[in-house]
This record gives structure tokens, C-alpha cells and sequence, in this order.
């Protein structure tokens, strides 16, 4: 297995926990838009070496999520804007070109400072 993505949260939107309610992760890489950044976890952006993959794994601040479903265009949005939705449900369809879902419980709560990091 090796690394794909890995990244530290910086910053977290007035809105971004809100989306936990919703089984629900939107994160975006530093310097996005104010109204995008409300709504977002930012993190610092690297480099992205390989393909999200269904099989694969998120990391989340220490926590281990397989991965049931990869969108479309989520590894290039992962690579261009460091956005990634990421849908806790298990699905093995993505609902939108850039969501990935995972199995596992939603996070009640992501503090600043965590990691995450896919691996495939």
C-alpha cells in the first residue's frame, strides 16, 4: 500500500461541521474562496501520487474508512483544488462525479490540526 494524498487541517469553516450532520466532509486546500471556505475543512496541499480507488482507505485524524465508491472527477479535484466530498454511507455508487464514499461511522467532530490521507 502506499500513499496517494496526505494532508493536516489548518482551518475549519464557520458551516464545515454542519456538514457531519449530513453523514457528510467537504474539504478544500488553503486560499479558497471565503464563501466556498465557510462550508469546508481547509488543509495544506500536496501532491497527489496515484488515482482514488474503490478497495482503497481513508485516514481521518487517526481513523480508517475503506473506500466503497470513487466519482468521476474526484482524484482531479482532489489534485487541482484539494476538494474531495466525502459521503459516509458505504454506497457503492458515488452520488456526484467528485464524491467518494466510505463505510464507517461519520466523525461527530474533526479538530483542527488532524490528518487525513488516502492510500491505495
Amino acid at each position: 500500500m502506499h500513499t496517494i494524498f496526505h494532508t493536516t487541517i489548518t482551518q475549519i469553516g464557520g458551516c464545515a461541521r454542519d456538514a457531519l450532520l449530513d453523514n457528510m466532509l467537504i474539504t478544500f486546500r488553503e486560499g479558497a474562496p471565503a464563501d466556498i471556505e465557510e462550508f469546508c475543512f481547509i488543509h495544506r496541499h500536496g501532491a497527489t501520487a496515484g488515482e482514488l480507488q474503490v478497495g482503497g482507505v481513508m485516514e481521518l485524524a487517526q481513523h480508517r474508512y475503506a473506500i466503497t465508491a470513487v466519482g468521476s472527477v474526484a482524484t482531479q479535484n482532489l489534485r487541482e483544488l484539494g476538494h474531495i466530498t466525502v459521503r459516509f454511507d458505504g454506497e457503492a455508487e458515488a452520488e456526484f462525479p467528485g464524491s467518494i464514499h466510505v463505510s464507517g461511522p461519520t466523525p461527530t467532530d474533526i479538530p483542527l490540526g488532524s490528518t487525513l490521507s488516502f492510500i491505495a
